[in-house]
């Protein structure tokens, strides 16, 4: 899919598809299960084109109000500008918008609809924490999921449980309005209920699943790139150190963008058992094991 220099993916890239091939199966299923309980068949093809049209088209904007992040030109962040305009030249990719977010997680997530409508937000606490190559390295992993377009999958697959919620919602209350005294009004509610949780927790999975690969092939993609596993390893190790001294207020914050975030934004965890069924982010130790082989291959020190 990527036409840069950071390659093709075609681990992620036949991921992506299957993600996204899964997901419509279970909407379809959830689409007729609502419309066979008496939902007007227009009003759910409409209403989820029209909310999946608006995040996809508004994302980058929904992502960095969430972050209070404001965008800065080269006069105004000469140096993050230069260290974007490099990989970029690097990777021969088309340089996307850069921002700021005003926040002391150490941390940097790229989002938005497309390549050329994509923006990657720093915090200015990740600014502070590292040193020129480390930042390198991270800037390098944010810019491989926009060449990889992955971050316009991931915006489209993580809207469609909230969804999923809202369309079950509206069917269960359009039902009991109808007629509160109607006998089947109770096994309508139970069934489109199962059948939205079961959508919403296989939905769940896949999505978790497909980010935790994005992010390990995120890390390939800098690495191979930049040539210094290394100085990625050593952000990685920094930032998740950091974690653990950030007041909780500020790392529930970061909870909008968490998903595309470079490190996860919380304290603790190991990754083991149901914790790394459901995260967003591969364990810390999988992520370094990886890059040591890299470095290894690469003869980087």
């Amino acid at each position: 899919m990527a036409t840069t220099r950071y390659g093709k993916d075609s681990g992620l890239t036949a991921r992506m598809f299957g993600t996204l091939f899964g997901l419509g199966l279970l909407y379809v299923v959830l689409a007729g299960v609502l419309i066979a309980v008496g939902v007007n068949a227009v009003f759910v093809l409409v209403l989820s084109g029209g909310f999946l049209f608006a995040q996809w088209w508004f994302s980058d904007t929904l992502s960095m109000k969430a972050m209070r992040a404001v965008e800065v030109s080269p006069e105004q962040a000469p140096q993050l500008h230069a260290l974007v305009d490099r990989i970029c030249a690097m990777a021969d990719m088309e340089k996307p918008r850069v921002g700021i977010s005003d926040s002391p997680v150490p941390n940097a997530f790229a989002t938005g609809r497309s390549p050329n409508r994509s923006v990657i937000v720093v915090t200015t606490g990740i600014l502070k924490k590292l040193d020129e190559a480390e930042l390198e390295g991270v800037l390098a992993h944010e810019l491989s999921h926009v060449a990889h377009r992955d971050v316009t999958v991931m915006t489209i697959a993580s809207f469609t449980s909230i969804l999923a919620g809202f369309l079950t919602r509206s069917a269960m209350w359009g039902s009991m309005m109808r007629d509160r005294r109607d006998q089947n009004t109770a096994v309508v509610f139970m069934a489109v209920m199962a059948v939205s949780i079961i959508v919403y927790f296989i939905s769940f999975l896949l999505i978790r699943a497909l980010s935790r690969y994005r992010e390990l092939g995120a890390d390939r993609g800098a690495a191979m790139l930049t040539g210094k596993p290394s100085a990625l390893a050593s952000a990685l190790v920094k930032i998740s150190g950091e974690m653990s001294v950030i007041p909780d207020k500020d790392l529930r914050a970061m909870e909008p963008v968490s998903a595309f975030a470079f490190a996860p934004a919380f304290k603790g965890g190991k990754g083991l058992g149901m914790e790394a069924i459901f995260a967003t982010h591969p364990p810390l130790e999988k992520r370094l094991e990886q890059l040591a082989k890299i470095s290894a291959q690469l003869g980087d020190r």
